[in-house]
């Protein structure tokens, strides 16, 4: 096949230069199938940053993602470097080997032009979408937290050699860009003002005041930044929310790791039971006659639960079977005494994964509410004030895990905590 200089110089993809470039891949050509003129490609990104396109042929499908040179949502006033798409792609190779199925297959990665052809997941939903319409997936919270437990584990000290360890955070290093829109939007901007930041007004001016002055949220959430930044735990997805998550009945899908960095684990764990969180403060207001969303709302706490324990269960099982690391190396604890002191040892690491879930789920809501980039859970509430209620539910739960961590033990002392806080909230108490 001759080369096409074209193919060396990065441009912005529209639908027939999607047919033109997949046409001259033969291994996607053949999973499409048919004439590359008869293919459908459709773009359906409603992301933030990139562009993805669906493209359908006579005998198959595939996922065409391309990150852009700016950030979506704010348009080419906003510049970003488009090789985020190398870091999602180093992602799904490095975790592959771990999680199986948990992510799509890549077909194909292009550097020049930062696009990535993969699986199409259909019919999958995105989670986020589904819990506004109603609906609950049985598996999300145990798959989930597996999930995140092997790529966890795998990816840190008690798996790996500090050699390779050391290599992979160099490699993911580079992702500073990416790194930086965390730093500012999640631990910085929303408690300030900036002109990035948007919430519900005048409904939640008084919150936001508040939030902004308040010396013990703003320090709580300055030391997670501080952590987010320094602890190079493992290797994490670094956006993993409800919309970075696709769902049927039977499958849970992880996608969208282009924020993927060494950094806390926590930080995935609270990114995820953050966005359940905002769910469930935001199922009143898509409640309708003969559907309160009640018992979507306990379902949703119920998930939160069997999260934290499929994590749990999940990380002590490869601890116990899989330690062939630099930390805790196993030769060191050949005795019945050792064996109390490495299990004393297991509890309170995950007891600090515990306490950094929530802090993180906190400032991953509040960016949420009060900064840039907000939620559809939310955002599809079109009555301002029940949407200001369901807000200040939300606000009010992060400050409290954010301020008072220390006085929740086990994920059923915060599920039991949570309703008496956002009914508090939701009437307006500040």
């Amino acid at each position: 096949m001759s080369h096409d200089p074209a193919d060396d110089t990065y441009r912005i993809l529209d639908a027939n230069g999607v047919r033109t470039w997949l046409a001259r891949l033969p291994h996607v050509r053949s999973r499409l199938g048919g004439s590359a003129d008869d293919w459908g490609v459709r773009e359906v990104g409603d992301g933030n940053l990139n562009l993805v396109f669906l493209v359908d042929g006579a005998e198959g499908s595939v996922c065409v993602k391309q990150a852009l040179p700016y950030v979506r949502a704010a348009g080419p006033s906003w510049p970003m470097t488009p090789a985020r798409a190398h870091f999602e792609n180093a992602y799904y190779r490095t975790v592959a080997p771990y999680v199986g199925r948990r992510i799509p297959e890549v077909y194909h990665y292009e550097p020049t032009h930062y696009s990535i052809v993969m699986e199409n997941l259909a019919p999958h939903t995105l989670l986020r979408y589904g819990l506004i319409a109603g609906n609950r997936y049985e598996r999300v919270g145990r798959d989930l937290g597996e999930y995140i437990a092997r790529v966890a584990f795998f990816t840190s000290d008690l798996a790996a050699p500090f050699e390779r360890k050391f290599d992979d955070i160099a490699r993911f290093a580079a992702n500073k860009a990416l790194v930086r829109i965390s730093v500012d939007l999640i631990f910085t901007d929303p408690y300030r003002e900036s002109p990035r930041n948007r919430h519900t007004t005048p409904q939640l001016d008084p919150w936001v005041a508040a939030l902004r002055r308040n010396a013990q949220v703003k320090a709580a959430a300055a030391r997670l930044g501080q952590k987010f930044l320094g602890d190079t735990q493992a290797l994490i997805h670094g956006d993993l929310h409800s919309g970075s998550i696709m769902v049927t009945a039977e499958d849970t899908r992880v996608i969208d790791p282009e924020f993927a960095f060494y950094g806390p684990v926590g930080f995935d764990l609270g990114a995820f039971v953050g966005n359940l969180l905002l769910s469930w403060c935001a199922q009143p207001g898509h409640a309708a006659q003969g559907d309160d969303r009640a018992g979507l709302r306990k379902w949703i706490l119920d998930q939160i639960g069997a999260f934290w324990s499929a994590f749990q269960h999940e990380f002590l099982r490869l601890w116990r079977n899989e330690a062939h690391g630099d930390a805790w190396p196993a030769a060191l604890f050949p005795g019945p005494d050792d064996a109390t002191a490495l299990q004393s040892a297991q509890k309170a690491y995950l007891d600090s994964l515990f306490t950094d879930m929530l802090g993180f789920a906190a400032c991953k809501m509040i960016r949420r509410i009060v900064g840039f980039a907000h939620v559809a859970d939310l955002e599809r509430i079109s009555n301002a004030h029940l949407r200001a209620s369901c807000e200040r539910s939300a606000l009010a739960i992060a400050v409290e895990l954010l301020t008072r961590t220390a006085t929740f033990h086990t994920i059923e002392d915060v599920l039991e905590t949570l309703p008496r806080i956002a009914q508090l909230a939701a009437g307006g108490e500040i």
